[in-house]
């Protein structure tokens, strides 16, 4: 934004997120925040206070870990959840290449870093194996798979 609002540049940032939401632009995952940051030349804080004012009237709502998105619209399963059954979805064993942390962020719209907790909670619950400069292995099959 190149020029100051007497109404507050947080509020046509929502008003311009809001019509992109009624017009189908999103409809899911919003971007980033960096990504709005980018796109609308304004700080942090502004889009902050922008997708506060969304979610308080309702067209938003934060997702911890995975970012904001459509009130209304969002799958309520966790991450880790969505990632597991990606074993089952893409018909992956055990060996396999399991899709890459930037793969899975764009898969599932989320930050690198709830990708990265997923993952970690995927290897300690002993599904996916990392070899360095590899990448990440199945090492297991889910439960959901191996039981009759």
């Amino acid at each position: 934004m190149t020029e100051a609002s007497p109404r507050g540049t947080y509020l046509i940032i929502a008003m311009s997120i809001r019509a992109e939401i009624e017009d189908g632009a999103i409809t899911e995952a919003l971007p980033s925040e960096a990504a709005l940051m980018r796109s609308r030349n304004v700080s942090r804080n502004t889009v902050r206070r922008a997708l506060k004012a969304l979610e308080s009237d309702g067209v938003v709502e934060a997702s911890p870990g995975v970012g904001w998105r459509v009130a209304g619209r969002t799958q309520r399963r966790p991450l880790i959840d969505q990632m597991t059954d990606l074993i089952a979805v893409d018909s992956l064993r055990v060996g396999d290449a399991f899709p890459s942390e930037s793969k899975l962020c764009e898969r599932f719209a989320v930050s690198r870093t709830a990708v990265r907790r997923a993952l970690a909670l995927m290897e300690g619950n002993g599904l996916l194996d990392t070899v360095h400069g590899k990448g990440r292995t199945v090492r297991a099959l889910p439960a959901s798979l191996t039981q009759p």
